[in-house]
């Protein structure tokens, strides 16, 4: 079985809307206004995409990143490898950024049932909640940053579920306040 990792911009408070300056919310930018940049904070996104064998996303950011993430040499590895993007909407993948579309988290457990390495899902709040609730989730890895944001799409959703157990596998805090967080979900 495939292992699906979750991967995200987080605040202290659980939001994850647009960490990197997208339109529409207030606090767009959030990642990088008022926090000091420090590379070694990143240093795991880096490897991510070395560990990562294909690419899921739900229909809103892949709508954003397919006209972007492209033409960035820094996503080069995310660029080559199988994308998936999961939508009851989307009627066509764009051409710019191929993906395979699936229409529930049914197919995304099917998904997971092939052979391969892991699957990662980069933003995508609606769908990372979904996968959560649905116990797909394997591993979350998070970059916690020091703000408060208050409103926005959160990581989490508020559905009533049973609890869920986390292992923390990897840790480290970095002098901007970032803090790295890496927890395999306990079965």
């Amino acid at each position: 079985m495939r292992t699906l990792i979750v991967t995200a911009f987080v605040s202290v408070d659980g939001v994850m809307e647009a960490p990197g300056g997208e339109a529409d919310y207030r606090n767009t930018g959030w990642t990088f206004k008022d926090i000091e940049f420090d590379p070694a904070a990143y240093e795991i996104k880096g490897r991510e995409q070395g560990e990562t064998a294909a690419l899921l996303l739900g229909r809103t950011s892949y709508e954003a990143f397919a006209p972007v993430w492209p033409t960035m040499a820094d996503f080069a590895g995310y660029n080559a490898m199988p994308r998936y993007v999961v939508s009851t909407t989307l009627q066509q993948d764009d051409e710019r950024w191929p993906a395979t579309i699936l229409r529930s988290v049914d197919d995304v457990a099917a998904l997971k049932e092939t052979e391969g390495g892991p699957i990662a899902v980069h933003g995508s709040a609606t769908l990372g909640q979904s996968l959560a609730d649905a116990g797909l989730v394997d591993r979350y890895t998070l970059l916690v940053f020091p703000v408060l944001l208050g409103a926005g799409k959160r990581l989490f959703s508020a559905a009533d579920k049973d609890k869920t157990a986390l292992k923390l596998v990897e840790f480290e805090a970095y002098g901007n306040g970032i803090q790295k967080q890496v927890f395999d979900v306990v079965r």
